[in-house]
């Protein structure tokens, strides 16, 4: 497999760095877009975003490629069982992998996703299964990411933030489910847990899982991710909080906060 061109050219690091570069600049022009467009699914989908399908393969489709190339990675590389970059590769799945089989299993209701939106996920999470993949099978110092890593404080810190993410965002994926009844496809106010400080508390999980990751990795590709997470969910979370505050008027709590509790 290391033969193709996949496994060749593109795991060296002049490519890999202008690769994070490259991802930077996007990150940019995606954070101003999304500023000023909104991203066209959920409340937000209209039909300039073209064809769509159903939210739940729409979900599998756009998620499955980093599962896929993250694993090919793992398992064409030399250091399959080095026991750190195999406990990396556990964290990463442990999201990827609920979001990829379990959450499309859990929605509710009947809602859209164009297809454009699913390329656009189906690209971001190329780039980023390639970004962490390649850093941590094949790029890292091979005395980089001993099993003394596991040991530092940065590492558990860093994995106690990127669970608390984690877990964060599964409760308020869950507040969000449990917000329509069969065959209700209104939208509700959400309540409970992190909902009562901010508006988008599922992003806020996941932008902590994902600083988190970059604090336990301890790499520049750990934080190119995390500043996409940021720059795809900052704008987003502005969005979501205007749009409660239009749609609800008076009945929205005033006390809350955008994605980040007393911040932002």
């Amino acid at each position: 497999m290391q033969d193709w061109p996949l496994f060749t050219t593109a795991l060296t690091l002049t490519f890999f760095n202008r690769f994070l570069a490259g991802m930077i600049v996007a990150g940019i022009l995606v954070f101003l877009a999304l500023c000023f467009i909104d991203a066209g699914y959920g409340q937000y989908i209209d039909r300039r975003w073209g064809k769509a399908i159903s939210n739940r393969v729409g979900w599998l489709i756009m998620e499955l490629p980093v599962v896929a190339l993250f694993f090919l990675y793992w398992i064409a590389s030399e250091r399959t069982l080095a026991i750190t970059p195999l406990v990396f590769f556990l964290l990463f799945n442990l999201h990827y992998c609920q979001r990829t089989f379990v959450f499309p299993l859990l929605i509710r209701g009947n809602d859209l996703m164009p297809l454009s939106i699913i390329l656009f996920g189906m690209l971001f999470n190329t780039a980023n299964a390639y970004m962490q993949g390649a850093w941590i099978f094949y790029l890292s110092p091979e005395a980089l990411y001993t099993p003394e890593w596991l040991m530092t404080p940065h590492f558990v810190i860093g994995v106690i933030i990127f669970l608390g993410g984690f877990a964060l965002n599964l409760h308020s994926d869950h507040i969000i489910r449990r917000l329509r009844k069969a065959g209700d496809a209104a939208f509700h106010i959400p309540r409970g847990g992190a909902f009562e400080r901010v508006s988008s508390a599922n992003y806020f999980g996941e932008l902590t899982e994902w600083i988190g990751w970059a604090i336990l990795m301890l790499s520049w590709s750990g934080l190119v991710f995390a500043l996409w997470t940021a720059a795809n969910l900052v704008p987003r979370a502005h969005r979501n909080h205007a749009w409660y505050l239009e749609k609800f008027g008076d009945q929205y709590p005033s006390g809350r906060n955008r994605l980040i509790p007393f911040v932002y």
